[in-house]
């Protein structure tokens, strides 16, 4: 950067149903707050795109048409990140037009970059600076693709992205800069239960003095608020005699737009819950409104909680020392954060679980952001490593052809390097046997003891093709449509090598190391 060139550094957590930004601020971290269209603050920012007409609107922008039926809104389009098999160029449908993923990603946050600096509380003196330098986060078990086209977007929207953190390990910063007191030489680890609107996360923190080590990551991709807010729709028709199947989209829409807003205003002296289902599905409803105890909610949300506590469960298990009798009795505390941890039933399932060791972010929804500013801080002076939260490798042909293995070319819970530069290498040398080397890169969440084959959520890359015949580098070659032969004698000596940088993203080198000539590819689906 030049020399007297302004910067303002944020932490920005680009969430499933709402955007939180929080800046640093003279070793301060306050969240940046909104204006919305009646003049009331808002401390998160809607993610919502609303579409008329082939026109798109965003954020701030699209919330007026929310209740608007000449108008599509699509919220909760963060979470098409998190499908196993997207691909950089997936494009998705709002209303009648068809854009591009990253092109709505891109609009969306450039759009909340210009209210940064013309509907914010941030002073005049803060919004004018030239670079806005942010720190951003992606959900725990995110795979490389959802990393890549989250940090492209942001790219897109004119941010200068120093730092791309997982969504725990940031909210782990924010315990640490606020209940220092509760960690002790005995008690170095700390849980940090990250359930949002979209993904829930966890993660095994060992906390000593400013250096914080991911010891163990888990999680659930599809599993949020959103979910609780269907439980609860799904309640409010059964008391009406209805079934979801039955309701138009749009309609089935505004009844569960309807039912976050009453979820989110639950406490925990709420004993029945009212449902307007006229204002939401007019003359198709059979009722005006439903009242139920709000217990029939939480009896459906109960097995989504008892599945979040079982990866804490899981990451304790997987803690560093297995022989230990009671890992428990090691952890400091379980940090819970994230919007839908607001869910009162929530918070009982956890105390019922933890008792007094669980503590609760005062800013739950802001904790990842506040977290994300800390690390976007350079002189907080805090030293985080991160690991990969899933084994990446590429499928090969073994014993002449006749089956398929897996190379795990970095294994899951590897250490990725710091935030100060370097990456994280790993080789593979050999002969080539055929004319066109055809890689098949992969990820997943876990690999079968026996046989190291991929188990559970297998999120497969963009193949590549490479030319170990000599012939075929002309460039005017279609590799993928050229049939696969063996070489006639001792092929050449190729090289892949692969590095890993502190934000996840992986990038393969492949080399004909007796002519030079090599290729290298940015590894995203």
């Amino acid at each position: 950067m030049a020399k007297g060139r302004k910067e303002l550094r944020l932490g920005i957590d680009f969430g499933t149903t709402h955007t939180v930004a929080a800046v640093c601020d003279r070793g301060n971290y306050p969240v940046v707050t909104f204006t919305g269209e009646a003049g009331d603050a808002l401390e998160a920012y809607p993610s919502i795109v609303a579409e008329r007409d082939g026109e798109l609107r965003f954020g701030l922008d699209a919330l007026p048409f929310l209740h608007d039926p000449s108008w599509t809104t699509l919220r909760s389009f963060k979470r098409i990140l998190s499908d196993p098999l997207l691909a950089t160029d997936r494009t998705i449908r709002v209303g009648t037009v068809e854009i591009p993923l990253i092109d709505l990603l891109a609009g969306f946050l450039t759009t909340f970059r210009r209210d940064l600096v013309s509907r914010s509380n941030l002073r005049p003196a803060q919004a004018e600076k030239e670079t806005i330098r942010v720190a951003a986060a992606t959900p725990a078990n995110a795979h490389s693709t959802q990393r890549f086209l989250t940090m492209e977007a942001f790219r897109r929207a004119g941010f200068d992205v120093i730092a791309l953190l997982n969504e725990p390990s940031a909210a782990g910063l924010e315990y640490a800069h606020r209940y220092r007191s509760t960690l002790t030489s005995k008690r170095e680890r700390v849980v940090v239960y990250d359930l949002g609107g979209g993904t829930f996360d966890a993660s095994l923190v060992r906390m000593a003095g400013l250096h914080h080590d991911v010891v163990s990551t888990s999680g659930i991709p599809r599993l949020g608020g959103d979910d609780f807010d269907e439980k609860l729709a799904g309640a409010a028709l059964r008391e009406g005699g209805m079934s979801p199947e039955e309701l138009p989209p749009g309609c089935l829409a505004l009844l569960v737009e309807q039912c976050r807003q009453i979820k989110e205003g639950l406490g925990p002296n709420t004993r029945r819950i009212t449902v307007d289902l006229k204002a939401c599905l007019g003359d198709g409803a059979r009722t005006g409104s439903v009242t139920f105890p709000v217990d029939a909610f939480y009896d459906a949300c109960a097995p989504l909680v008892e599945r979040t506590l079982e990866e804490v469960d899981a990451i304790l298990r997987a803690g560093p020392e297995p022989s230990d009798e009671d890992a428990e009795s090691e952890v400091a505390g379980i940090y819970v954060v994230g919007g839908a941890s607001a869910l009162p039933l929530v918070g009982r399932m956890l105390r019922e679980r933890f008792g007094r060791r669980m503590h609760r972010s005062p800013y739950p929804f802001a904790a990842t952001a506040i977290g994300l500013a800390i690390a976007a801080d350079e002189d907080a002076g805090f030293v985080l490593t991160d690991q990969l939260s899933r084994h990446f490798g590429v499928f090969r042909e073994a014993e002449h052809g006749t089956r398929i293995t897996f190379d795990p070319i970095f294994t899951k819970d590897v250490r990725l390097p710091g935030r100060a530069g370097g990456t994280l290498v790993s080789r593979r040398t050999y002969h080539a046997v055929h004319n066109v080397g055809h890689f098949r890169y992969a990820e997943c969440l876990s690999l079968d003891e026996e046989t190291g084959a991929p188990r559970g959520d297998l999120v497969p890359f963009a193949d590549i093709h490479f030319p170990f015949d000599e012939s075929l580098r002309n460039g005017g070659t279609r590799l993928d449509a050229t049939p696969v032969r063996r070489m006639e004698g001792e092929g050449p000596r190729i090289e892949e090598r692969y590095s890993v940088d502190a934000n996840g993203i992986i990038e393969v080198t492949i080399s004909d190391l007796g002519s030079g000539y090599s290729k290298t590819h940015r590894l995203a689906g």
